[in-house]
């Protein structure tokens, strides 16, 4: 009896371990390999194909590119327009304004740079002028009438052309004659007999250069003493001192454009 008691304990502990393995083996430990389970598939990263951009091509950067007078205007290199001033006084207030807003080294140095620029002006202007330039001539020398008459005196000589020397030359004698009588018998003589010679040419000349250059421009508004007297202020000038200046040397031809 105590024989049998030990060998059925025996018995039923096989049972249970023998039981508890079989168990185990369907239970997946983490060390054992899932026979049925198939190795993950590779993700491959799918590449799109690219798109034939055109050369020199940008892309949009999602706001319109600004004008450069905008970006000028906000870096301070441009300012806006300024309403121009409609009367001095208004014009003096601006200018006093300006100048408050200015050190006095700033002041000064605005004052330089204007004064620059208007010696500029005036020199391109006179440039203009003595090139014959219509857009800045004086009034008295517009038109092609008057065109023609500076060309025809330039193109010949002329004793009035010695007016302002002769002038200056009687003036002297003028003065020596107070200490020398005989001086100022002569210069007297002499300046008689050149206002004389000045007065026939100068009516010969007016009279010629103003009959050519209504032949050539009858519509021009011009009357013939106007033209006459024109030529005449023109001959009477040194050849240097002329403006516009002389397109023609001595000897050559006007021509009526």
């Amino acid at each position: 009896m105590w024989i049998v008691a030990p060998i059925h304990r025996v018995s039923w502990f096989c049972c249970i371990a023998f039981s508890w393995f079989c168990s185990l083996k369907r239970v997946k430990l983490p060390w054992n390999k899932d026979e049925t389970s198939t190795p993950a598939a590779t993700e491959t990263p799918v590449v799109q194909p690219q798109e034939q951009l055109p050369k020199g091509y940008t892309p949009k950067k999602g706001r319109p590119t600004p004008k450069r007078n905008e970006v000028e205007l906000a870096k301070g290199v441009r300012h806006a327009p300024v309403r121009p001033a409609e009367t001095p006084a208004e014009a003096r207030a601006r200018r006093k304004e300006l100048k408050a807003s200015m050190s006095r080294e700033e002041w000064k140095a605005l004052k330089r740079r204007e004064k620059d620029e208007l010696k500029k002006a005036q020199q391109r202007t006179r440039a203009a002028m003595d090139r014959g330039d219509e857009r800045f001539l004086l009034e008295r020398d517009k038109g092609p009438a008057k065109a023609y008459i500076r060309d025809w005196v330039d193109a010949r000589r002329f004793f009035s052309t010695l007016m302002l020397p002769i002038a200056v030359l009687l003036l002297v004698f003028m003065i020596a004659g107070q200490k020398f009588p005989e001086v100022a018998a002569y210069s007297s003589m002499f300046g008689l007999l050149a206002m004389i010679i000045f007065v026939v040419e100068g009516i010969w000349l007016g009279r010629k250069s103003a009959s050519e250059a209504l032949e050539h421009y009858p519509d021009t508004p011009e009357t013939k003493m106007s033209l006459g007297f024109y030529a005449y202020s023109r001959a009477s000038q040194p050849r240097r001192l002329r403006s516009p200046k002389p397109r023609l040397e001595v000897g050559g031809a006007p021509v009526a454009h």
